[in-house]
């Protein structure tokens, strides 16, 4: 099916990526506390219009700090509670947080391998992936919804330096805010 965003409805899934995407990267770091964590540029306002066009609204996250020692995995729960309640307040929502600490690649729950996404299934059976999109920053983000049959958006942030394969994505914008307006 090719990908049309005038179909979108209820009846559709968002993966989120967390770093790069909902909030700021940190260059070479991790996001080790919640005073370390900040909202990307309109992030906030983006999810408020997807709590409008879409069924399920779940992040899908890497966080090797935890796998490393660097953070503990109390601090990564606060980081997202919070992050919710932030993100409610602003009229948005997010349904479900997955998240792989894994240190290794070759984990099935670290992105680009597909775990988080049968976890997701596994919570919500109406999950369709040929209804689902997946918005990420890092070519790992395209490949974790290609290889689970995913619509793709890459965000670039104006800022985002990483190469990728034109293939992997169906769009690219310059943040999540973008595609939100897309959809409005």
């Amino acid at each position: 099916m090719k990908f049309s965003i005038e179909h979108i409805d209820k009846s559709w899934t968002l993966f989120l990526d967390r770093d790069g995407v909902i909030n700021q990267e940190r260059k070479n770091d991790y996001v080790k506390s919640w005073s370390e964590f900040e909202f990307s540029n309109q992030a906030l306002a983006a999810l408020s219009i997807f709590n409008n066009v879409f069924g399920k609204i779940l992040v899908v996250t890497n966080q090797r700090g935890v796998g490393k020692g660097i953070m503990s995995i109390e601090t990564l729960h606060e980081i997202h509670e919070k992050m919710i309640k932030t993100v409610e307040i602003k009229k948005g929502r997010i349904d479900k947080i997955y998240f792989s600490t894994a240190i290794s690649n070759e984990d099935f729950n670290r992105k680009p391998n597909t775990g988080m996404a049968s976890n997701a299934k596994n919570d919500f059976s109406e999950i369709q992936f040929s209804k689902s999109i997946m918005i990420g920053n890092r070519s790992s983000d395209m490949e974790f919804g290609r290889n689970a049959g995913m619509f793709t958006v890459f965000v670039t942030n104006g800022e985002n330096d990483y190469v990728i394969d034109e293939n992997l994505y169906d769009i690219k914008v310059a943040s999540m805010y973008e595609f939100s307006k897309m959809l409005s």
